[in-house]
């Protein structure tokens, strides 16, 4: 697998090497050993641990975000497996050199690209395809009760979405409602 610093060095695009022919493909979506040994690297964490996989589908011009757990903060390694979405980070890590900004990446079933989003980032995506699956290990087990949203349109952090010309997203209502950055609860 190749891996990629993106913008905010933190996030990660991971391409696996994918072997195919006329009958399909194969392809190693994680391997501990290697997985650890990158993502880790000079980052002084010893190794990353998943307890938790999800699974969900999405219709076109849904956008779901920007969510993060405040205590119990969870490390999201992300892929696409059926559809095309854009998917979001961004830093809320106050002691941050990248507090605040955003990066992000095109992952859909045909490129087959993952992202790894590390703790203490806010975590959204954009379906651009008719429909999206979207898988994801996590590093923690989903506890509500901690969970917080920052608004996906933010003016602070100004995120680039890629909507559909002449519509606007579908959003849930905590989605709605959520805080801007300059109100949330962030990490130190």
């Amino acid at each position: 697998m190749k891996y990629t610093q993106l913008d905010i060095p933190d996030i990660i695009l991971i391409q696996p090497q994918v072997f195919g022919d006329h009958r399909g493909f194969f392809m190693e979506t994680f391997r501990d050993d290697e997985f650890n040994l990158k993502v880790t690297h000079k980052k002084n964490i010893s190794s990353v641990t998943f307890v938790q996989d999800n699974h969900s589908k999405s219709s076109q011009g849904i956008l779901r975000g920007l969510h993060y757990q405040i205590k119990k903060p969870q490390g999201k390694l992300v892929r696409v497996i059926s559809g095309e979405v854009f998917d979001v980070a961004v830093d809320i890590r106050k002691s941050s050199p990248f507090f605040g900004k955003w990066t992000g990446a095109t992952l859909s079933a045909e490129n087959k690209k993952m992202l790894w989003i590390p703790p203490g980032f806010a975590h959204g995506f954009y379906v651009l395809s008719q429909d999206a699956e979207f898988t994801y290990k996590c590093t923690d087990y989903y506890a509500p009760e901690h969970e917080r949203h920052i608004l996906w349109n933010d003016p602070s952090i100004a995120i680039d979405w890629p909507i559909i010309p002449g519509t606007s997203p579908i959003l849930s209502q905590k989605d709605e409602h959520g805080s801007t950055l300059g109100n949330a609860e962030v990490f130190a």
